[in-house]
């Protein structure tokens, strides 16, 4: 992930309680012990299923639904979705608002993410994004077609993987438009006919009597002041995605008109989602 969006008023500035400080120690040692609990299970059971399946998981992403899922009782965070599920081959694409999206993603749908290359090397980060099976690419044109090769691999495996085309996070009060690199790799010759994309509209309602941006991460934003105040929240907000329904990459000309596409279904649902 990547805060760089950076426009309008700061955020609230970081004030904590002594009952907010106590929210924060009780809810990190579960959640911590929740995420790194379900990760060295993860690791365990991809001893056996690497060898016998491969790129398959028959077994691992049930794991990662089951701690995102739950991680949002610890926190407190209400979670609903609308729509069916992909049952085709190919991707989903959604809005990105926070670190927070990752949970909210993989609680419903079992999914791999695709990140920027520099993710893996993150201390802490970069190691749970490769247990989960996280697809990383790199922003050089000479190695399009190696990464064409592996999103046609992990696709044929079963794989949905998941991508945000804003490119960054936002206050998560809106949907910056969708760059369309990403889409380019499923106009190749294997991957156009066989392939669909499923957009996802995502929006975070904040907890009563705070900010609407309460769950937005963007600018210069650090990462653990937000995670401080998400787990400090006495009373919190919760998180809405709607599923649209899948596109047919054959049935657009090129990567330009399939992201616009994606990105009215997106922002349509969003807009519904914040009236």
């Amino acid at each position: 992930m990547s805060a760089t969006w950076n426009e309008g008023k700061a955020p609230e500035p970081l004030r904590i309680t002594a009952l907010g400080w106590l929210l924060v120690v009780l809810r990190a040692c579960v959640l911590g012990g929740l995420v790194f609990g379900g990760l060295i299970l993860l690791l365990l059971v991809r001893l056996f299923e690497r060898p016998f399946c491969g790129l398959h998981r028959p077994v691992t992403p049930f794991i990662t639904q089951f701690v995102c899922r739950n991680a949002f009782r610890v926190l407190g965070i209400g979670f609903s979705t609308r729509g069916s599920l992909m049952r085709q081959r190919g991707a989903v694409v959604a809005n990105h608002t926070s670190w927070l999206d990752i949970f909210a993603l993989n609680a419903r749908k079992r999914i791999y993410f695709v990140s920027k290359a520099e993710v893996a090397a993150w201390p802490g980060i970069g190691w749970l994004a490769r247990a989960t099976g996280t697809v990383f690419i790199e922003r050089n044109p000479a190695r399009a077609k190696e990464q064409t090769d592996l999103f046609e691999a992990r696709l044929k495996a079963g794989h949905k993987l998941l991508f945000f085309p804003e490119g960054t996070s936002t206050d998560g009060l809106r949907v910056l438009p969708f760059k369309t690199t990403l889409f380019a790799a499923f106009f190749s010759d294997h991957l156009r006919d066989i392939s669909y994309i499923q957009p996802v509209s995502v929006v975070f309602h904040a907890p009563l009597g705070r900010e609407e941006r309460f769950y937005g991460w963007w600018g210069d934003m650090d990462f653990a002041p937000h995670l401080l105040k998400t787990l400090a929240s006495g009373r919190q907000g919760r998180v809405e995605l709607i599923y649209h329904a899948p596109l047919r990459v054959a049935d657009f000309a090129n990567r330009k008109a399939l992201a616009a596409a994606c990105e009215a279904r997106v922002r349509q649902g969003h807009q519904l989602l914040r009236k």
